[in-house]
């Protein structure tokens, strides 16, 4: 299994209630997928940086949570749907909680790869 975390940007216009339900709405949407839900952050009313939905703020909320790599995709595609959701975003973790990106390549193989180039240019 594989470690992700869900960021939420939620609309402002909503009450306390409706707030939490709407994030506990996509951690039943983690679970239901098979994911295990290890952590949830709120870090509150934010200003976004741009207007979204002719608003100006959000709450922003981060799920953390271990899944097998279908998963992703699965609860993107009912979060992606939800109305009250401004922005989501799914993430895949290192074993250190760092972000990885899909595209690029480990560390370790960044320095093994450059290696042999400096090399090449070195005989030239």
């Amino acid at each position: 299994m594989n470690k992700y975390e869900l960021a939420l940007v939620v609309s402002a216009k909503l009450d306390d209630a409706a707030r939490e339900a709407v994030v506990e709405k996509a951690k039943g949407y983690v679970t239901r997928y098979g994911g295990e839900i290890s952590e949830v952050e709120e870090w509150g009313k934010k200003r976004l940086a741009y207007e979204i939905q002719h608003e100006r703020d959000g709450y922003y909320f981060f799920v953390e949570f271990e899944a097998e790599p279908t998963a992703p995709a699965e609860i993107e595609r009912h979060v992606r749907i939800m109305d009250s959701v401004l922005r989501y975003l799914i993430v895949r973790r290192d074993e250190d909680g760092a972000e990885m990106a899909d595209n690029q390549p480990a560390p370790e193989a960044e320095n093994e790869e450059a290696a042999p180039a400096e090399e090449a240019k070195e005989e030239n």
